[in-house]
């Protein structure tokens, strides 16, 4: 079995050179790259399990990589920056970042965060098909409609299986009919921001979440229960249920 791809990204060069040498040491198939625009072409000829991420580059901001990276690679994600600020760590994991170490690294404290995210992995891809796959009534032919969700882009509401009607907003209508095209797939933040605002997804804006906060709290309001409605770490947001759209396309 191959080991794990680790990519260091770190533009000091004595401390990228440790990291990668002690990961080797590990048993990693560990890689250094010095900007994003490395780390890019480095990822375009071996896939990695864990990007090791500097938020101080020369070429391009950390958190903007993370970002990037959560919308088109399934890595994990450890933040390694000098700041130790609440509101930067924050950030980072709101991104979606897995870990955020503060320098000086502590190399086996790094081992360790490298170990238990290659763990929780693991779990995570091995839970996802049975999470996220579409049900055969989602995969065309007939099917039966019971416990499943309506859209009606016409009319603007989210019917339950159960018949309870619950009026949208246009923002709201947007988000679920988004997420209702996605066959119980999860939506990136970018695919939501530029759905919402026909804008790439800013890490620092969080209006994509108070409209999420806002369906959720109507949706469980009306019904009595938990919506349908998931945060997927480190992507973007699914629609966990059954749903159908009347009425055409949402947009």
């Amino acid at each position: 079995m191959a080991a794990p791809a680790i990519v260091v990204v770190e533009d000091e060069n004595s401390l990228r050179s440790d990291m990668v040498e002690y990961l080797r040491n590990c048993g990693f198939e560990a890689m250094g790259a010095r900007t994003g625009a490395e780390l890019d072409e480095l990822l375009t000829n071996r896939p990695a399990s864990v990007i090791i991420l500097d938020v101080n580059l020369p070429d391009e901001d950390g958190f903007k990589i993370a970002a990037r990276l959560r919308d088109t690679h399934g890595v994990g994600i450890i933040m390694v920056t000098a700041r130790s600020s609440s509101v930067d760590r924050i950030v980072g994991l709101e991104i979606g970042a897995d870990a955020y170490l503060i320098k000086p690294v502590e190399l086996r404290e790094l081992e360790a965060q490298v170990k238990s995210l290659l763990r929780r992995l693991s779990e995570r891809a091995a839970e996802a098909p049975s999470a996220l796959a579409p049900s055969s009534e989602l995969s065309g032919g007939e099917s039966n409609d019971e416990g499943r969700w309506t859209l009606d882009s016409t009319e603007w509401a989210l019917t339950s299986p159960t018949g309870v009607r619950i009026g949208l907003t246009s923002m709201e209508m947007k988000l679920t009919g988004l997420l209702a095209g996605q066959a119980r797939k999860p939506a990136t933040r970018d695919q939501i921001s530029q759905a919402l605002y026909s804008r790439r997804w800013n890490p620092e804006d969080r209006s994509i979440d108070t409209v999420v906060g806002r369906l959720r709290h109507k949706v469980e309001a009306s019904i009595g229960a938990a919506a349908p409605l998931k945060s997927v770490h480190g992507v973007g947001y699914v629609f966990s249920a059954p749903i159908r759209v009347l009425g055409g396309q949402v947009g």
